[in-house]
């Protein structure tokens, strides 16, 4: 079964490799080197000041950015379940919380972020998707967070890149907490979360907050090269291993690839008929809106061994999420689209005549038309 939806990711054969060596203990000088060489690997990653790696899914670096970095009141920017989720976490705080809502396939405006500030001048922290997976939208993270931190330094840019680290280039220059998750682009199984951060931000959290998800003390160990609490050992294995594969490759090539094989995908899948879902797409996934959209996903399975994501709550049955994150061999994605093709002729939809498969070589691999 091809896995193709937008997390958990295939983990390479080379990581799970790794992964299985013996069991080691986490307060030793054999695994403190692991975790020193897979921390300096996060930094050539992620960019930013300082990083921290948590024992916990993504969620638990959401809820640990808006707990150290907002000590008022949120701005959290609901454009699918995971913006919602940040209004969640404050709520469960007991922190005051602003929400500013769009459609699942329409991206937030830095106009509308800057009203909100005006209209609310309590509000510390901004917590946004890079890539909204709920429907695949790309936000303009970096023009948002830009305009912010000129308005008001002071407030905290929270940016959930756990479907965009390791996918794409993000600007980090006005952000103070990215976020990233080991199953999305990091090709590794659930259980690890990492959060950069900007020196403002490290300075706003100061002691810390909370217990388990105390930034501060994490901040301290790490630099250290240990934790706070029990490592998960095996994750951090295989997240050196599996950041030596990207670095061998390139990161650059990465993104290159990566971005190759979304414009292609979303290029065949359109040539076929279909819709695309965001106004803005994320380079992470690609999101089809359809009728047929339960049908189409019931037949990549059963006929031809492809698994992708379908939507939920009011997106239930009406979408279907393609995966481009992590290291995907070319020919596995053209059969992907070449099945969407091949589906949509056991529908009824159109006849097949290969023309998903002729235009995603086309793009993927530059090839004249």
């Amino acid at each position: 079964m091809l896995l193709f939806t937008p997390g958990p990711t295939p983990v390479p054969e080379s990581v799970r490799k790794a992964m299985a060596e013996e069991t080691i203990h986490h307060r030793t000088p054999e695994f403190e080197a692991i975790f020193a060489r897979a921390r300096k690997a996060l930094f050539h990653l992620m960019k930013t000041d300082e990083v921290v790696m948590l024992a916990s899914t993504g969620t638990g670096a959401m809820e640990a950015a808006v707990t150290n970095l907002c000590r008022d009141t949120l701005l959290n920017i609901n454009a699918g379940k995971f913006g919602e989720r940040f209004g969640k976490i404050a709520q469960a705080h007991g922190l005051r919380n602003v929400e500013l809502k769009y459609g699942w396939d329409t991206p937030a405006e830095v106009e509308d972020v800057l009203d909100a500030l005006q209209e609310n001048p309590r509000i510390d922290a901004i917590a946004i998707q890079i890539s909204e997976s709920a429907g695949g939208l790309r936000h303009p993270v970096e023009a948002i967070a830009a305009a912010v931190k000129e308005a008001r330094p002071d407030v905290m840019i929270i940016a959930d890149g756990i479907t965009a680290v390791g996918v794409e280039r993000i600007d980090v220059t006005h952000i103070d907490a990215l976020l990233a998750g080991s199953q999305k682009a990091l090709m590794l199984p659930p259980g690890l979360a990492v959060i950069g951060l900007s020196h403002a931000a490290v300075e706003k959290i100061g002691a810390g907050k909370g217990y388990y998800f105390n930034l501060a003390t994490e901040i301290k160990k790490q630099r250290a090269n240990t934790t706070a609490w029990t490592a998960a050992t095996t994750l951090v294995i295989g997240l050196e291993a599996v950041l030596s594969e990207i670095d061998s490759q390139g990161v650059e090539s990465l993104y290159d690839e990566t971005a190759r094989r979304g414009a292609a995908t979303r290029a065949a899948l359109e040539a076929i008929g279909l819709h695309i879902y965001p106004k803005t797409p994320a380079p992470s996934m690609t999101t089809i809106d359809d009728e047929n959209a339960n049908e189409i996903r019931t037949l990549l399975k059963n006929e031809f061994d492809v698994n992708v994501a379908g939507g939920q709550d009011h997106l239930k049955g009406k979408i279907f999420r393609i995966n481009h994150m992590g290291l995907i061999k070319p020919y596995e994605m053209a059969w992907v689209v070449n099945a969407v093709e091949v589906a949509l002729d056991q529908l009824g939809r159109r006849t097949y005549d290969g023309t998903a498969g002729k235009v995603f070589n086309e793009i993927f691999f530059g090839l004249s038309v």
